[in-house]
């Protein structure tokens, strides 16, 4: 399996390299798809030249990233690309890495209960074979640097893709079974963008469950390693911070990052849900209805925990999705991440009603549409709904008048459910 992988790396890489050297990069790191307020490459640039110039990258309202990433580039600027190469070659390996390990643990599982004869007659069919599981990290891998919506984000270096590379492994230190990797990894995921907090519940879940740990309130063990979890997450935590604050000697990254992920004061639009709907509403509500679309990255944690406590895997593949649709300043590398375990859940296909409905709209979400091309005659500018034609591939935002369009191209306008 290590020569298809290296083969998919060559091509990924080779396509990077050739946008890279294209016309089209520029465009796409100007694409507001693509690049959001927090992860877009010309405000790390502009947070570089403060420092340079001995100011607080965060003393204006143009950066926001962390201040790990920008040091992290005041070193590697000049090989920007390599390193944005790299990232994505290294988050498609670890998720490769991780999956193949919990292809094996699944194979266990579903032989011993074979052997007990504990599944019934009519779920034959969603037994994965050894050669069905043989190819799904490869695919996987594929899934994630092949895909357009990775590419772009690589091409207009996007601080996105290393936020996939940290969170990739973090995955694949927790199925693993290294608490003190994976809580290290979270840590780092929650420092640059606040919302993997929520990946904390699916990942003492498997931690627990490869501990042969029973997930009940009254069990002495369940709390005594959850707690042994949580201070190693939140101990990493707090150290990232106060290397933060030493290399900065200021805590001016904590409102310029993290107060600007919650407050949302930029409405620039993005592929989000929170754009729209600010930029319509009266600032004497906003802060109320703020509060309300932050509570949903989080809300769905506990009864997805609750639900999916025996399968936590896909419990962490549904928040990531989540995180992608609810969070502040989404972009289509967001999307990739969670778009690359697709093949993992290949078995399910057969089963979701308007399947290809699913799988079309995503594309017809993002693909330019010759109705929604700018108003050469610059009428409508003032109301927010002349930018709907930045709707995302998400199935919050697919309802827009440009995707109605798209569909009724494809026909498919009066036949969804």
């Amino acid at each position: 399996m290590a020569a298809p992988l290296v083969l998919v790396v060559l091509a990924a890489v080779t396509v990077r390299a050739a946008l890279y050297r294209s016309s089209l990069a520029a465009f796409i790191a100007e694409r507001v798809e693509v690049a959001s307020p927090l992860n877009a490459w010309k405000r790390v640039v502009e947070g570089l030249a403060l420092l340079d110039l001995g100011v607080s990258p965060y003393s204006g309202a143009i950066f926001h990233e962390t201040p790990l990433i920008i040091y992290l580039f005041h070193f590697l600027i000049e090989y920007a690309e390599l390193v944005f190469m790299i990232t994505d070659v290294l988050t498609a390996v670890a998720l490769y890495l991780a999956i193949q390990d919990f292809n094996k643990v699944v194979f266990k599982k579903q032989k011993l209960l074979i052997e007990l004869d504990k599944y019934a007659p009519d779920v034959a069919e969603l037994i994965q074979t050894p050669m069905e599981m043989h190819y799904i990290p490869l695919k996987v891998a594929l899934f994630y640097l092949l895909n357009p919506y990775t590419v772009m984000s690589c091409v207009a270096k996007s601080t996105c893709a290393i936020n996939n590379s940290v969170i990739a492994f973090f995955i694949l230190a927790t199925i693993k079974g290294s608490a003190f990797l994976s809580a290290v990894f979270l840590a780092l995921a929650t420092y640059q963008s606040l919302y993997p907090l929520t990946l904390f519940a699916p990942a003492l879940l498997y931690l627990l469950q490869r501990q042969f740990i029973p997930v009940k309130l009254k069990s002495k063990s369940f709390w005594l390693y959850t707690m042994q979890y949580a201070s190693l997450y939140l101990c990493s935590l707090v150290v990232i911070i106060c290397l933060s604050f030493f290399l900065l000697n200021s805590w001016d990254f904590i409102p310029s990052v993290y107060g600007f992920i919650l407050s949302v004061p930029d409405l620039t639009p993005n592929i989000g849900l929170f754009w729209y709907f600010f930029a319509e509403m009266f600032e004497h509500f906003s802060l109320f209805f703020v509060c309300v679309f932050q509570i949903n990255v989080f809300f769905y944690t506990i009864p997805l925990a609750i639900k999916l406590k025996e399968h936590p895997v896909f419990f962490l593949f549904v928040q990531l999705a989540i995180i992608s649709i609810f969070k502040s300043y989404p972009t289509v590398g967001d999307v990739a991440l969670y778009m690359a375990f697709l093949p993992v859940w290949s078995h399910l296909y057969r089963y979701p009603a308007r399947l290809g409905l699913f799988l079309c709209l995503p594309p017809a979400g993002v693909l330019p549409h010759p109705r929604a091309a700018p108003d050469p005659a610059g009428r409508d500018r003032g109301h927010a709904g002349s930018q709907i034609r930045t709707a995302a591939p998400f199935p919050g935002t697919w309802a827009t008048p440009r995707n109605v369009q798209s569909l009724d191209c494809m026909g498919w306008v009066g036949k969804v459910p």
